[in-house]
Protein backbone atom coordinates (compact mmCIF):
# COMPACT_ATOMS: atom_id res chain seq x y z
CA UNK A 1 0.00 0.00 0.00
CA UNK A 2 2.86 2.41 1.23
CA UNK A 3 4.37 1.82 -2.50
CA UNK A 4 1.12 3.00 -4.66
CA UNK A 5 1.13 6.03 -2.63
CA UNK A 6 4.74 6.95 -2.86
CA UNK A 7 4.41 6.50 -6.69
CA UNK A 8 0.85 8.39 -6.88
CA UNK A 9 2.77 11.20 -4.80
CA UNK A 10 5.91 10.98 -7.65
CA UNK A 11 3.54 10.97 -10.65
CA UNK A 12 1.98 14.23 -8.39
CA UNK A 13 4.89 15.86 -8.41
CA UNK A 14 6.29 15.45 -11.52
CA UNK A 15 2.55 17.03 -13.05
CA UNK A 16 2.87 19.48 -11.28
CA UNK A 17 6.71 20.41 -11.94
CA UNK A 18 5.85 19.92 -15.50
CA UNK A 19 2.60 22.65 -15.48
CA UNK A 20 4.80 25.11 -13.39
CA UNK A 21 7.53 25.00 -16.24
CA UNK A 22 5.26 25.44 -19.21
CA UNK A 23 3.84 28.53 -17.96
CA UNK A 24 7.11 30.13 -16.90
CA UNK A 25 7.52 33.35 -17.58
CA UNK A 26 10.49 33.23 -19.66
CA UNK A 27 11.64 36.85 -19.74
CA UNK A 28 10.05 40.05 -18.76
CA UNK A 29 10.82 41.98 -21.90
CA UNK A 30 11.25 41.52 -25.68
CA UNK A 31 12.70 42.83 -28.52
CA UNK A 32 10.31 43.18 -31.57
CA UNK A 33 9.61 45.05 -35.27
CA UNK A 34 6.97 47.04 -34.08
CA UNK A 35 5.22 47.82 -30.60
CA UNK A 36 2.50 45.19 -31.51
CA UNK A 37 5.60 42.29 -32.27
CA UNK A 38 3.67 41.83 -35.70
CA UNK A 39 6.18 42.85 -37.99
CA UNK A 40 8.41 40.28 -39.04
CA UNK A 41 11.84 41.23 -38.04
CA UNK A 42 14.33 38.62 -40.16
CA UNK A 43 14.22 35.33 -41.94
CA UNK A 44 17.01 32.96 -40.46
CA UNK A 45 18.04 29.36 -41.63
CA UNK A 46 18.31 26.68 -39.20
CA UNK A 47 21.87 25.03 -38.42
CA UNK A 48 20.73 22.46 -36.33
CA UNK A 49 17.63 19.98 -35.44
CA UNK A 50 15.83 21.70 -32.60
CA UNK A 51 13.27 19.70 -30.36
CA UNK A 52 12.21 21.93 -27.44
CA UNK A 53 11.28 21.00 -23.59
CA UNK A 54 7.80 21.82 -23.99
CA UNK A 55 4.90 22.70 -26.29
CA UNK A 56 6.07 26.62 -26.41
CA UNK A 57 8.91 26.02 -28.46
CA UNK A 58 9.57 25.56 -32.50
CA UNK A 59 11.11 22.00 -32.96
CA UNK A 60 12.95 22.29 -36.93
CA UNK A 61 15.39 20.77 -38.66
CA UNK A 62 18.73 22.19 -40.03
CA UNK A 63 17.70 24.40 -43.33
CA UNK A 64 14.21 24.75 -42.70
CA UNK A 65 13.84 28.77 -43.37
CA UNK A 66 11.45 30.64 -40.07
CA UNK A 67 10.37 33.86 -39.39
CA UNK A 68 11.49 36.03 -36.48
CA UNK A 69 8.66 37.76 -35.12
CA UNK A 70 10.65 39.05 -31.53
CA UNK A 71 13.61 38.30 -29.41
CA UNK A 72 13.29 37.64 -25.48
CA UNK A 73 15.69 40.35 -23.92
CA UNK A 74 17.38 41.10 -20.67
CA UNK A 75 17.13 38.80 -18.86
CA UNK A 76 17.08 35.82 -21.45
CA UNK A 77 18.56 37.45 -24.64
CA UNK A 78 19.52 33.58 -26.15
CA UNK A 79 15.70 32.67 -26.99
CA UNK A 80 13.77 33.83 -29.89
CA UNK A 81 10.56 33.68 -30.93
CA UNK A 82 9.38 32.58 -34.66
CA UNK A 83 7.04 30.40 -37.34
CA UNK A 84 7.59 27.44 -39.58
CA UNK A 85 4.26 27.18 -41.41
CA UNK A 86 1.89 26.76 -38.91
CA UNK A 87 3.77 26.29 -36.03
CA UNK A 88 5.10 28.84 -33.64
CA UNK A 89 7.53 29.10 -30.72
CA UNK A 90 10.34 29.85 -29.12
CA UNK A 91 13.92 28.73 -29.86
CA UNK A 92 17.65 29.39 -29.16
CA UNK A 93 19.40 31.73 -31.25
CA UNK A 94 22.28 29.91 -31.58
CA UNK A 95 20.33 26.93 -33.46
CA UNK A 96 20.19 29.59 -36.90
CA UNK A 97 21.64 32.01 -39.11
CA UNK A 98 20.67 35.26 -40.07
CA UNK A 99 19.42 35.04 -43.98
CA UNK A 100 17.84 38.03 -44.42
CA UNK A 101 17.27 41.67 -41.78
CA UNK A 102 13.42 42.68 -42.75
CA UNK A 103 13.40 45.77 -40.17
CA UNK A 104 15.44 48.66 -39.66
CA UNK A 105 14.69 49.12 -36.50
CA UNK A 106 14.14 46.90 -33.12
CA UNK A 107 11.76 47.72 -30.30
CA UNK A 108 12.15 46.35 -26.66
CA UNK A 109 8.65 46.55 -25.29
CA UNK A 110 7.34 44.23 -22.06
CA UNK A 111 5.91 40.90 -22.24
CA UNK A 112 3.12 39.03 -21.69
CA UNK A 113 1.72 36.24 -19.55
CA UNK A 114 0.44 34.94 -22.68
CA UNK A 115 3.54 34.94 -24.49
CA UNK A 116 4.18 32.34 -22.88
CA UNK A 117 1.06 29.74 -22.63
CA UNK A 118 1.22 26.83 -24.55
CA UNK A 119 -0.94 26.71 -28.07
CA UNK A 120 -3.01 23.21 -28.61
CA UNK A 121 -5.26 23.17 -31.47
CA UNK A 122 -5.92 26.48 -32.17
CA UNK A 123 -6.49 27.11 -27.98
CA UNK A 124 -4.43 28.53 -25.54
CA UNK A 125 -3.66 25.80 -22.68
CA UNK A 126 -4.04 27.46 -18.77
CA UNK A 127 -2.19 25.54 -16.43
Amino acid sequence: MSRILRQRFLLLVISFSASVQSTKVLSEWKKCGDLECEKAMSRVQATTDYLGPDCRYLNFKAGEEIIVYSKLSRENENLWTGSKGKDFGYFPRDAVKVEEVLIGEEVEVLTKETDFLCLHEDKYAFE
